[in-house]
C-alpha cells in the first residue's frame, strides 16, 4: 500500500462560497442536440496552433484530423462530428478580447458518423512509447484548465524516472461540478485511463528502472466522488484515492504536490524534475476514450450555472458548439445576465458576449447575475494584511500591485510577480475591494510584451549590424577589386612602355 507524506498546513488559500448544490447532485446530461454549425479553433491549447490538413468543401467525418500539430508544444484538431467544411478563416476567440483567431467551420449533416478507429486488443501489451504517441495523436491536453499536451507530459515523465502521479480531482473553483460527476458516473474508466497513464509513463530502462505510483485527490466536500473513485481502484495496488482539505486554490499544481507529498517545487522548474507529475481526471477519462476505443478529444462534460440559468446541468458537448446555443438549452435569461465567465468565477476569464465556442479548455460556462458579483467600489488599503495571509505562493500582492501602479513592473518582478497564479485569493479576501489581481494580469502581460519588444529590438538591431557588416564586407571587397584593376592597369601600361621603348 501507498503512503504519502501530508503536512498538516496549506499555505494560504480561501474558503470561497461554492455555490455547488445547483448542479452537484445533477446527472451528466449526454443528450445535447448535435448544432448545426461548429466553430473549431486551431489554438485550443498551449503551445503553436494546430495547421489545417483540409479544404473547403471537403466531407469529414466523426474523429478525423483536420489539423496536425506543429512542433514538440502543440496538439492536433479532430472533427467533432460529420459534415461539410464550409469555411477556414478568423472567428472570434473564446477570450475576454474576444480577438479572432484561425477557425475551422463545420457544418454538421446530422448524422454524426464515426470514421474507422484503431483499437489495441490489449492496450497494456504497448510499449509506453505507444501509449504516448497514441495520446498525442488524440489531441488531449490537461482538461484542468492548463490544456498543456499530454503527451509531452508523460515523456516527461519517463524520461525523468517519476515515481508519483497525481490525478487532481479537487476542483476546488466555486459553481464547477463536472469532474465531480465524472468521478461519480464514470469512475471505472477514469482509473482505467489512470492505469494507462502509468504505463505511458513507464521506463523500461532496466537499470534506471522506477515503480511509479499514483494517487487520486479529491476535495472532502465530494464524498460520492471518493466513494466511487476508491471502490473502482480497490483492486489495483499502486492507485491510491485520498481526500485532502476542501480550500480554494488546492487545485494549484504546487499546492496539491506540496500538500500529497511533502515535496516543494523549485521556482523555475517542472513538477516531474522532482519525481511528481499531476494530469486531471478529465484528462484521464479522455486517455481512456483514446487508448481503449481509438477515439480523439472531441467534447468535454460542462458546467453550465448562474443565477441567470433556470436549468442548470453538467452538459456534455462537442467542442466548437457555440456558447449561446447551450444557453438556449439550459434556458438562461439572457435579459439578467451581467456577466458570462468561462471556466470559474476566480480563475476564469470574463466573455463578451455568448457568440463564441467551446474549447478543450471550457470546463464551466456561468452566466452571473448582478446580485452574485462582488462589490466593485474601490476603496483605500486598510493594511489589514489579509491579501499577505491568502496567497498560496507566499508573495506580497499589495507590495506588488503599489509597483505596478507607478508603472515599477521590473520592482514587481524582482519581489515575485512572475510567481502570481492569477487564483484571485487576495481580491476575493480584500476588504476594501482593490482589484489586486487585475493589476498583476494587466503587469504580467506588459511584462511580456515589453520581452517581446526587447526581443524583436534585439532581433533588430543584430539583422542592423548584420547587413553594416555584409555592407562593409562588400565595399571593402569593391575597394580590393578596384586597387586590383588599378594595379592591373598600371601593369598593363608598364609592359606596353617597355615594348614600346624596345622597338
Amino acid at each position: 500500500m501507498l503512503s504519502f507524506f501530508k503536512t498538516p498546513r496549506i499555505r494560504g488559500g480561501v474558503h470561497a462560497e461554492e455555490h455547488k448544490t445547483a448542479t452537484a447532485a445533477l446527472p451528466i446530461v449526454s443528450n445535447f442536440p448535435l448544432p448545426k454549425k461548429l466553430y473549431i479553433p486551431l489554438q485550443q491549447h498551449v503551445g503553436k496552433p494546430a495547421e489545417p490538413i483540409i479544404m473547403v468543401g471537403e466531407k469529414v467525418l466523426k474523429g478525423q484530423l483536420l489539423a496536425y500539430s506543429q512542433g514538440l508544444i502543440s496538439a492536433p484538431v479532430h472533427a467533432p462530428s460529420s459534415g461539410i467544411i464550409v469555411d477556414v478563416n478568423d472567428y472570434p476567440a473564446p477570450h475576454p478580447s474576444a480577438l479572432p483567431i484561425r477557425t475551422i467551420v463545420l457544418e454538421t449533416d446530422g448524422m454524426d458518423e464515426w470514421m474507422e478507429t484503431q483499437v489495441a486488443p490489449d492496450p497494456f501489451k504497448l510499449n509506453p512509447e505507444e501509449i504516448s504517441f497514441r495520446v498525442g495523436a488524440a489531441g488531449i491536453v490537461g482538461l484542468g484548465g492548463a490544456t498543456f499536451p499530454t503527451a509531452v507530459k508523460l515523456n516527461m515523465g519517463r524520461e525523468n524516472h517519476v515515481d508519483t502521479l497525481i490525478i487532481n480531482g479537487s476542483e476546488c473553483e466555486p459553481y464547477l461540478c463536472c469532474d465531480d460527476r465524472l468521478m461519480q458516473e464514470r469512475a471505472e474508466q477514469i482509473i482505467d485511463g489512470v492505469r494507462l497513464m502509468l504505463r505511458g509513463m513507464e521506463n523500461t530502462d532496466a537499470i534506471n528502472r522506477v515503480s511509479t505510483n499514483a494517487v487520486v485527490a479529491i476535495e472532502d466536500n465530494k464524498p460520492q466522488a471518493y466513494v466511487a473513485m476508491r471502490a473502482a481502484a480497490e483492486p489495483y495496488a499502486q492507485i491510491k484515492v485520498i481526500q485532502i482539505p476542501t480550500r480554494y486554490p488546492m487545485g494549484w499544481d504546487r499546492q496539491l504536490i506540496r500538500y500529497v507529498t511533502g515535496k516543494e517545487v523549485p521556482v523555475g522548474c517542472r513538477s516531474s524534475e522532482i519525481g511528481v507529475t499531476i494530469h486531471n481526471v478529465g484528462t484521464a477519462y479522455a486517455v481512456h476514450k483514446a487508448i481503449r476505443y481509438g477515439q480523439p478529444l472531441l467534447g468535454r462534460v460542462v458546467t453550465v450555472a448562474g443565477g441567470a440559468v433556470k436549468r442548470p446541468m453538467n452538459v456534455e458537448v462537442l467542442f466548437g458548439t457555440l456558447i449561446s446555443e447551450l444557453f438556449d438549452f439550459c434556458e438562461v435569461n439572457k435579459e439578467e445576465i451581467a456577466r458570462i465567465i468561462m471556466g470559474g468565477p476566480m480563475m476564469g476569464d470574463s466573455l463578451p458576449h455568448a457568440g463564441l465556442p467551446t474549447v478543450k479548455a471550457t470546463s464551466g460556462i456561468l452566466a452571473l447575475t448582478q446580485s452574485e458579483l462582488k462589490n466593485t467600489d474601490e476603496q483605500p488599503c486598510i493594511r489589514c494584511a489579509s491579501c499577505v495571509s491568502v496567497c498560496p505562493a507566499g508573495l506580497r500582492p499589495l507590495d506588488m500591485a503599489n509597483n505596478i501602479r507607478i508603472n515599477q513592473l521590473d520592482a514587481a518582478v524582482d519581489i515575485g510577480l512572475k510567481d502570481c497564479i492569477s487564483c484571485g485569493c487576495c481580491s476575493y479576501i480584500c476588504p476594501s475591494n482593490i482589484p489586486l489581481v487585475q493589476h498583476f494580469k494587466y503587469a504580467s502581460g506588459e511584462v511580456v510584451a515589453r520581452q517581446q519588444a526587447q526581443h524583436k529590438s534585439e532581433q533588430t538591431k543584430k539583422l542592423i549590424d548584420a547587413r553594416n557588416a555584409r555592407m562593409e564586407r562588400i565595399a571593402q571587397q569593391q575597394r580590393e577589386e578596384e586597387l586590383a584593376r588599378i594595379a592591373a592597369k598600371a601593369e598593363r601600361e608598364r609592359l606596353k612602355a617597355e615594348q614600346e621603348a624596345l622597338v
